[in-house]
């Protein structure tokens, strides 16, 4: 049978390329870091040597495995069949020319558990009052206050994906009611560990019912500051604002406002419109807020468990199957 030209362009331990090699004996690994990971991520430079090399070896490519593929990919890899990404989002590299091309491209979503459990660890923080005790321990006050309780308030989820289903069960555990939103909810539409579901269209209502408002959105042009001044402003004002999605998904000038004039309770953030978070960034300054660099979605030993994902998947293109994690790259998740 032919053999399967499998490119890596993101670094791999030893250790990892030997998993993708067992797959099968048709697998033919190729690793191109030292011209892409090590060289181009860094100088982003395609002129010289190493950038004709590239071409090369994306020339005979049917796979590739990395974190994100290099500038104009489908013109260079005439052969390839299916990209697989080292992340959960596509939305920083996912092009018109990609979108129209028949290359598969599939994403490591519903591996990050560890967003969900960040998620959490954000509610039962801003609920006991965790920004407070932080700021009279560094000014050494003894304060006592009393904290919320999460039994019997509402999380209200938007964007019932693989995470958002995670924080569900999660959220049940601790005896708490769950309204969700999803693009594709229809009236009567029901789902494990949700209490209701809310159309995208019904969203003012999810928002004024939330103790706690969780944005797990992906980024594409219809959630683009799908959080503003309107969105704030239809919360409770004793109600918290989690954003475990993407940065671009919150107008973060509508944000700070509602917080610092106390439209809502506060936040924990993950993801921003700019990062690294500007230096003048007002949402430093707030001490209602909970800042996380965006790394919910890190994890010790991350690298190996990708590689099993992408190493199952190997497995089900050799033999004709559906790949897992397959990415509609039109809605662009």
């Amino acid at each position: 049978m032919n053999p399967v030209k499998v490119l890596v362009i993101s670094s791999i331990d030893e250790a990892c390329k030997k998993e993708i090699i067992d797959v099968s004996p048709r697998i033919h690994l190729v690793d191109a870091t030292h011209i892409w990971d090590a060289r181009h991520i860094l100088t982003r430079d395609e002129s010289g040597a190493y950038s004709r090399e590239l071409d090369l070896l994306l020339a005979d490519a049917e796979v590739i495995y990395g974190r994100r593929p290099p500038p104009n990919m489908v013109s260079r890899a005439p052969k390839l069949k299916w990209f697989q990404t080292f992340l959960a989002g596509v939305d920083h590299f996912l092009d018109e020319e990609l979108i129209r091309s028949p290359i598969k491209i599939t994403n490591m979503g519903g591996l990050h558990t560890c967003v969900a459990e960040t998620t959490l660890s954000m509610i039962l923080m801003l609920s006991k009052g965790a920004p407070f005790c932080f700021e009279n321990k560094r000014k050494k006050k003894w304060v006592r206050y009393d904290p919320l309780s999460v039994e019997g308030s509402t999380v209200g989820i938007v964007g019932l994906g693989k995470i958002g289903k995670i924080v569900a069960r999660l959220c049940k555990a601790f005896g708490m009611k769950v309204f969700a939103t999803r693009r594709s909810a229809k009236a009567g539409d029901t789902a494990r560990y949700v209490d209701k579901i809310f159309p995208m269209s019904n969203l003012e209502v999810l928002l004024s019912k939330g103790d706690f408002i969780l944005s797990v959105l992906p980024s594409t042009p219809d959630t683009d500051k799908m959080f503003g001044e309107k969105e704030f402003r239809r919360m409770k004002k004793s109600a918290f604002f989690i954003n475990m999605g993407r940065g671009n998904a919150v107008d973060e000038e509508a944000l700070i406002r509602a917080l610092s004039e106390g439209w809502i309770a506060g936040a924990g953030l993950d993801a921003y419109e700019k990062e690294p978070l500007p230096p003048e960034s007002g949402l430093w300054d707030l001490p209602n807020v909970i800042l996380f660099p965006h790394v919910s979605g890190k994890m010790k030993n991350y690298e190996r468990l990708i590689n099993r994902i992408f190493c199952e998947n190997l497995e089900r293109y050799l033999h004709g199957k559906r790949l897992k994690n397959l990415v509609n790259k039109k809605k662009g998740y």
